[in-house]
């Protein structure tokens, strides 16, 4: 699935993604598509792969925020039944959010 959701968004600088992305396959294909992978390498892998840890460690800050938004219970059960509404939820959950901090 990550590639389908990888041809359907612009092509980023960067990929940030736990260890479940690691696989050679999807690494090949991040780098067919001149995107730098910041991803962990599994304890399994031989010869781990080199991490960005500054880069991987701003990644919490996105997850933090989604743990937020998920506060929300509205956007969390996802009441309305149009996209635009519900993207306005979250469009309106997030200022909140961040307006609070």
């Amino acid at each position: 699935m990550a590639k389908l959701i990888m041809d359907a968004v612009a092509a980023p600088k960067r990929l940030l993604a736990d260890k479940a992305y690691d696989a050679e396959h999807f690494r090949n294909y991040l780098h067919s598509r001149n995107i730098d992978a910041v991803i962990p390498s599994t304890a399994s892998r031989t010869v781990p792969y080199p991490l960005d840890k500054q880069a991987y460690k701003r990644r919490n800050i996105v997850e933090r925020f989604f743990c937020k938004l998920k506060n929300w219970r509205r956007v969390a059960t996802r009441y309305d039944r149009l996209a635009r509404n519900y993207m306005s939820a979250i469009a309106l959950a997030a200022i909140i959010i961040e307006w609070a901090i």
